[in-house]
């Protein structure tokens, strides 16, 4: 933006800015001025006044209309990855006078949104409310936070511009792709070196024998091996046995090593890994727990879901070390994977070639190396190394 284009911008930020039509009014008001200073004729000063007064409203009214406008916002529903956000603006009128031909500039983050959306608004009857609903793409998680919005107007003649900038603060999540896993060995596996009682739990998901606790409709998700097909021909619709649970009362925590070095498209993955992996575990009537290293060990969909949406890679490390139990560890550090409890399962985003990314050291627990040009969902569900 070059000198005299922001001279113009801030002009009409703090006052008004005349359009072409007013510049060439003013234009006209000065030249009938001085041939009637020449002449002497009276008819000329007349249309000169006429022409100045006319530039005067022209130049109040604009800032007096968006001052009186009142700018608000409803809270913005949270979506996953490549939902649209649904925003929505509303635009109150409580003067008794119609406010026409109004602008709205909602200046969304860079990161959301290349270009401010904008909307024009023809016509606002008195004591009304103006609803402005539109979609925004998200192509990538996040918190997004953003105030300012904008309006302009050149009400009443379009002779002079006028805009206000409003904070009216807004937040949206985006939250991270969760994938649909069937099975997940890093899940149905862990802590079985440690405690034998602890894949009892597991065991009985996995399972087609056992004590059955009930039979309830077949839900989507449900292993078919646990389909009663008896009961399910009896009442014409599948029904699913409900294996007694026996724990150990040991908890599943997945820790995100958010506070070292990643190639970003590496940390995405490992994100959606790790939300993914969250709620596989739940389907399996497990006790699990998030943990990066902006947070403590986090449980609750809305709470994970937002922890996760919002870490980045290198963060600062705030929370205390994951605890001293079985982990499934996301990292790109293969040096870490030696440290890790007994029990524990790793995903490893390695910086070199799989073939040769496995570390030198010998490792206690088994994992998985990711391959980050291959598809995720295949990788989480095969078998461990």
């Amino acid at each position: 933006m070059n000198p005299v284009e922001r001279m113009t911008v801030w002009l009409e930020r703090h006052w008004a800015t005349p359009s072409y039509g007013g510049w060439l009014l003013a234009f006209l008001s000065a030249f009938f001025f001085g041939a009637a200073t020449n002449t002497m004729a009276g008819w000329l000063y007349v249309m000169s006044g006429v022409i100045a007064a006319l530039l005067l409203v022209s130049a109040i009214v604009p800032g007096r209309t968006l001052r009186q406008l009142r700018i608000s916002r409803s809270p913005i529903a949270p979506v996953s990855t490549g939902d649209p956000l649904l925003i929505e603006v509303q635009v109150e009128n409580p003067t008794s006078r119609a406010k026409p031909l109004i602008q709205i500039q909602d200046q969304l983050p860079k990161s959301l949104a290349k270009e401010p959306v904008q909307t024009s608004i023809e016509f606002i009857p008195p004591r009304t409310t103006h609803q402005w609903l539109y979609r925004q793409p998200t192509l990538k998680r996040g918190v997004y936070r953003w105030q300012n919005l904008e309006l302009r107007t050149g009400n009443p003649f379009g002779l002079f511009w006028s805009r206000r900038d409003r904070d009216v603060k807004a937040k949206a999540i985006v939250y991270p792709t969760v994938l649909p896993l069937n099975s997940c060995p890093l899940v149905d596996e862990i802590g079985r070196e440690e405690d034998p009682r602890f894949p009892s739990a597991i065991r009985s998901q996995t399972s087609t024998e056992g004590l059955t606790r009930a039979l309830r409709p077949y839900r989507w998700g449900d292993p078919t091996r646990l389909i009663h097909w008896r009961t399910s021909a009896r009442y014409g619709e599948l029904r699913v046995r409900e294996l007694e649970v026996f724990t150990g009362g040991q908890e599943l925590v997945i820790a995100l090593d958010s506070a070292a070095s990643w190639n970003l498209d590496y940390f995405e993955q490992a994100v959606i890994a790790a939300v993914s992996l969250y709620f596989y575990s739940l389907r399996q009537r497990q006790s699990v727990q998030v943990w990066t290293a902006g947070t403590d060990l986090l449980r609750g969909d809305r709470q994970v879901l937002e922890a996760l949406a919002e870490t980045q890679a290198k963060e600062p490390l705030k929370a205390d070390l994951p605890p001293d139990l079985p982990l499934i560890w996301l990292t790109q550090n293969s040096t870490s994977l030696t440290t890790l409890p007994t029990g524990s399962r790793w995903a490893l985003w390695p910086t070199i070639a799989p073939s040769s990314a496995t570390p030198g050291d010998p490792i206690a627990s088994r994992g998985l190396i990711v391959i980050p040009d291959a598809p995720l969902q295949p990788q989480l569900q095969g078998p461990l190394q």
